[in-house]
């Protein structure tokens, strides 16, 4: 099979860890890069076949939302609002004073 060249430009930093990490590999640095894209191809392969499912119902819901008439949200009673933002404070991590989790006030 014919080779294709790649030209790359890269910091002289980055060029010296790729160089240091495919020599500890026993690896030139060609081979080094090549077998490093070759897992990462790979590992996205196996994560886009994982979540297809996912992201085909995602898409769906998305295609049917679009159909939807645009309708005004609903007020909110105060006990929903409250709901609504303690399950928000507990989606981004904080307790009820606004501290993340662990942290003393």
């Amino acid at each position: 099979m014919a080779k294709t060249r790649i030209h790359m430009g890269l910091e002289r930093d980055q060029a010296e860890r790729i160089r240091q990490h495919a020599e500890r590999a026993g690896m030139d640095v060609s081979a080094y890069l090549v077998h490093a894209a070759t897992r990462q191809m790979a590992e996205s392969d196996a994560m886009e076949e994982q979540f297809a499912e996912v992201d085909a119902l995602i898409a769906r819901a998305e295609r049917a939302a679009d159909g939807l008439p645009a309708e005004p949200a609903p007020e909110l009673t105060e006990q929903e609002r409250r709901e609504v933002e303690e399950a928000l404070e507990f989606a981004h991590g904080r307790d009820r004073h606004s501290r993340p989790p662990g942290h003393a006030g």
